[in-house]
C-alpha cells in the first residue's frame, strides 16, 4: 500500500511539475524584453483554460495523497 503510494506520489508530481512549466511556456520571455500581452490577467482559452484546470487538479490529488500517506505512516 505504501509503495503503491509513493509510485502514485511520485507520478501525479512529475505531471505537476509538467503543466506546470506548460503553463509558464506561454508566459516566455516577453515581459523582460518590454513587450506585453495586455497587463497580467487576461482570458484563458482553449487548451490553455484545460491546462490549467489539469493543474488544479492535480494538485489537489497530489496533496490529498501526501495527506494520505501522512496519516497511514
Amino acid at each position: 500500500m505504501v509503495t503503491s503510494l509513493n509510485i502514485l506520489i511520485i507520478i501525479i508530481g512529475v505531471a505537476l511539475v509538467v503543466t506546470v512549466v506548460l503553463q509558464s511556456k506561454g508566459a516566455g520571455l516577453g515581459g523582460m524584453t518590454g513587450s506585453s500581452e495586455g497587463g497580467v490577467y487576461r482570458a484563458r482559452r482553449g487548451v490553455e483554460k484545460l491546462i490549467f484546470r489539469i493543474t488544479i487538479a492535480l494538485s489537489v490529488v497530489f496533496f490529498a495523497l501526501v495527506l494520505t500517506m501522512l496519516f497511514i505512516s
